[in-house]
């Protein structure tokens, strides 16, 4: 029977059981302070660039801003925030229609464009939107600066920048350069709260994959077994559905990251890669390890003691005030003492994730990142080594202390064997 690595006593510290008056229509996640200082802090970055107005569509972003959840990111949604006035979130019809039971926002600021604009080849949703905040009077006050897109947003896409050029001649479109994102980058107190109940969610779904590596499982059972306990959590921490679905990399082709899973399968003499992420309330702790199905190779063994070096190092160095790219040295420094090198990025920051990525796309952790270590940043710190044929992947989720750091998850960083 495998080892159970999951926490020992089940806990909310976020205080999420409190329940509104209407059960379908959920509480606001956070206090309207926390919401007010978020968009206070996305405004002073909007004058800081000279942005008159923002527009957003990372659905990560709507949802910290506003609180907004549901799976409608696929179809054009946009929250437009002013540097002064109300903000105004524009939906598809039928989800404006419910965005109260989750967003904050007052029902009048919760805008639906018609359904006759969904999946047009010659109209766009924003076609009408323009028209609305034209009829709102907003367009002019918006004119005096540039006006902020999101552009390398993964549901923004052509088309709607071009319906905006071409219905807001008046605006000057810039890139807002992820600006959202960065003031994400360092997490309130109760972000932290969410966090650590993902971590949790985490931790289960780690041991559900961990027992259900053996040889004779077929991939896809793995990976049931990995999102049954994904959306089940554990006691007080129920869980979201997660950004990425599990990868689950096996024998030689442990080789390459982001694969995910077929009818393959387990053998004796399989290594088996997985990484997943346990999800609650949209805030996301990934977490990979690699499963043994018999005696390692050598070249394994050799991955193993280099990984298990290099990731304390840059535990080690984590800390306030300390330069990223002083983690990417460590890291280095201690694959190099094994005469091993990784050319790719060592981790990123995390925390609200939506498909198809749990990364904020801000800060990376390699050389060239000249970001400084905060109290409260947190990040995905994965040590993966694909080589030829074979490959080994350790990871942890982890939150910057001012003196040092915290891991959001606490399973042995080593190979695991069965």
């Amino acid at each position: 029977m495998a080892t159970s690595y999951l926490p020992a006593e089940p806990a909310d510290p976020a205080g999420t059981d409190a329940r509104p008056a209407d059960p379908d229509v959920r509480p606001a996640l956070f206090s309207p302070a926390e919401y007010d200082r978020r968009l206070e802090a996305v405004r002073r970055r909007m004058a800081y660039q000279g942005l008159s107005a923002l527009v957003v569509t990372d659905p990560a972003n709507l949802f910290y801003l506003t609180g907004y959840d549901a799976w409608s990111f696929y179809t054009p949604q946009m929250l437009f925030v002013p540097l002064e006035g109300e903000m105004l979130l524009y939906l598809r019809e039928m989800d404006a229609n419910g965005a109260f039971r989750t967003s904050w926002l007052p029902r009048e600021q919760l805008i639906g464009y018609p359904e006759r604009y969904v999946h047009r080849p010659h109209l766009h949703p924003f076609d009408w939107v323009a028209f609305d905040l034209r009829r709102r009077g907003r367009i002019a006050p918006a004119a005096k600066g540039c006006v902020g897109l999101e552009m390398d947003a993964h549901f923004f896409s052509p088309k709607g920048y071009r319906a905006l050029v071409n219905a807001l001649p008046e605006w000057t479109l810039v890139d807002a350069f992820e600006l959202v994102n960065w003031v994400r980058v360092v997490k309130s107190e109760a972000e932290i709260q969410y966090l650590r109940t993902a971590g949790r969610v985490t931790a289960a779904a780690m041991q559900a994959a961990i027992d259900a590596v053996e040889p004779g499982a077929p991939q896809n059972r793995v990976a049931a077994q990995i999102a049954r306990a994904q959306a089940e959590g554990v006691d007080g921490a129920w869980g979201d559905f997660p950004a990425i679905v599990p990868m689950l990399p096996t024998g030689a082709s442990a080789d390459t990251p982001h694969l995910t899973w077929s009818d393959r399968v387990l053998q004796p003499g399989d290594a088996v890669v997985v990484e997943l992420a346990g999800a609650h309330r949209r805030y996301h702790v990934p977490l990979a390890r690699t499963v043994m199905l018999g005696p390692p190779s050598d070249e394994l063994l050799r991955l193993e003691a280099a990984v298990a070096e290099g990731l304390q190092s840059v535990l080690d160095t984590v800390a306030e005030g300390v330069p990223v790219r002083e983690l990417a040295s460590a890291w280095n420094w201690a694959l190099a003492g094994h005469g091993l090198e990784k050319h790719s990025r060592l981790g990123y920051s995390i925390g609200i994730g939506y498909p198809p990525d749990w990364g904020e796309r801000t800060i990376s952790i390699r050389s060239e990142d000249e970001s400084v270590l905060a109290e409260n940043m947190t990040f995905h710190i994965i040590c993966g080594m694909w080589m030829t044929g074979y490959g080994y992947e350790v990871s942890e989720s982890v939150r910057v202390t001012r003196t040092g750091v915290e891991t959001f998850t606490s399973f042995p960083r080593a190979l695991i064997r069965k």
